[in-house]
């Protein structure tokens, strides 16, 4: 019969405990070799809230499928603050280069609709707005335009 566990857990540091604990203890599977491969799997990620799927079978063998943190949290993790603003139109918590807006949109290309990095860069401001981040430092709404006018060709690639 087998069964499949849905958690965010943080990058490179599961533990036995909950969410995983819990989820698992009723299963065949062996809750501390699950807890290591998890650990191996999301190493890069160190803290990060990673989502994980587990897909076991009754026999005790399992799957580790390792999902790409949401957006949000690439970009605090990229530029080390905790929480975004509350008035993200008006206070700016933080100034993103356009390397780090490309590193994330890499980290996070293979789960968004877009086609390309120049796509995922513009997904990512989005996020950049409703966080409070500015970008190259002018406000992340401009960005889109920022870029079908060339500025970050040389960055993102022509369209």
């Amino acid at each position: 019969m087998g069964g499949t566990i849905e958690v965010l857990v943080p990058g490179g540091q599961a533990n036995p405990g909950p969410p995983l604990g819990p989820e698992l203890g009723p299963t065949p599977v062996d809750v501390q070799a699950v807890v290591s491969e998890i650990n191996e799997q999301t190493a890069a990620f160190d803290g990060t809230e990673v989502p994980v799927t587990v897909t076991y079978d009754d026999d005790g063998s399992f799957d580790i499928d390792v999902g790409v943190p949401p957006t949000a949290a690439l970009v605090k993790d990229e530029l080390g603050f905790e929480t975004g603003s509350g008035r993200p139109q008006a206070e700016f918590v933080a100034d993103m280069s356009i390397d780090q807006l490309v590193t994330v949109a890499d980290q996070k290309l293979p789960d968004l609709l877009a086609y390309d990095t120049r796509g995922a860069a513009k997904e990512v401001a989005g996020t950049c707005v409703s966080l409070g981040v500015t970008i190259e430092g002018e406000d992340a709404r401009t960005f889109k335009q920022r870029v079908e006018d060339g500025e970050f060709d040389e960055q993102l690639g022509s369209a």
